[in-house]
């Protein structure tokens, strides 16, 4: 039998420094060089992971849920409309950014051909709620007050149910005062109700609602007193019953502001400035 390793192989063992025992020449065939032992490598390497990338997530639309939804134009031919049309124009109304945050919209109440029609300033939370203009404390104050002059809210003739409405139909923030742009955008449907009630008297209550309607910016203590005009309705102004509440001193200016308001109304009182 031939030698187990050739010749070639022989020489790179003792290259290596390897030291053969080779066994007695035999017939046998040597094996071949492909037969040979694979080496083995000095160290295993461990396959490297291969990490996934996450998926970006997408931005968030512009009109997630948490995003204000965009303001509207008011509704158009407001001084042609009757009373369901405005009642429901005022509903709908997101002209300004106070619509973002109200729970109903404050229309007004009364008789639809009151002689004195009451205006306000803005809801507060009570009225916000209710959908109802002067409710609360101050509302219970307001109800005596018409009540001193014979009149009321509660259902009655024209000559003794008043009209009671506010300068704007949305709350204001945590009760803030009422910004211009807003009162501008308010206006139209307060003019409107103004027209279609048709009054006698306009009582006017509280610095941001005398303001409003007169266009002035005179405090309410050189308004009063005088009888003013809107669109050709005599105004007088007095102060609002939440503010008679933390000043209850000046009820009795309060009280004169309603008997001038009576004597006007009576055909008494001066005449329009």
């Amino acid at each position: 039998m031939s030698a187990r390793w050739s010749d070639r192989q022989q020489a790179m063992l003792r290259e290596m420094g390897v030291t053969l025992w080779l066994p007695p020449q035999t017939d046998a065939m040597p094996l071949p060089e492909a037969a040979m032992p694979e080496p083995v490598p000095s160290e295993v390497t461990a396959p490297v992971p291969v990490r996934m990338s996450r998926p970006v997530a997408a931005p968030a639309e512009a009109n997630s849920p948490s995003a204000p939804r965009p303001l509207a134009a008011r509704p158009s031919g407001v001084a042609a409309m009757d009373w369901p049309a405005l009642r429901e124009a005022v509903a709908g109304c997101e002209a300004c950014g106070l619509c973002r945050g109200r729970q109903n919209t404050v229309f007004g109440v009364g008789h639809a051909q009151a002689q004195w029609m009451i205006i306000g300033e803005a809801p507060g939370e009570q009225e916000d709620r209710q959908g109802e203009p002067f409710v609360g404390k101050a509302g219970q104050l307001l109800d005596n007050m018409l009540c001193a002059v014979g009149l009321t809210r509660a259902e009655a003739g024209p000559e003794q149910q008043v009209y009671i409405a506010n300068v704007l139909k949305c709350r204001p923030p945590m009760n803030r005062n009422p910004e211009p742009q807003e009162v501008a955008q308010c206006e139209p449907f307060l003019k409107r109700q103004v027209e279609l009630v048709a009054p006698k008297l306009i009582l006017a209550m509280g610095r941001f609602a005398v303001q409003s309607i007169l266009q002035t910016g005179e405090p309410i203590g050189r308004l009063r007193g005088r009888v003013h005009a809107y669109h050709g309705v005599p105004v007088v102004v007095t102060y609002h019953p939440a503010y008679l509440l933390r000043n209850p001193a000046d009820k009795a200016r309060s009280w004169d502001d309603l008997c001038l308001a009576r004597a006007v109304l009576r055909g008494g009182g001066p005449v329009p400035a």
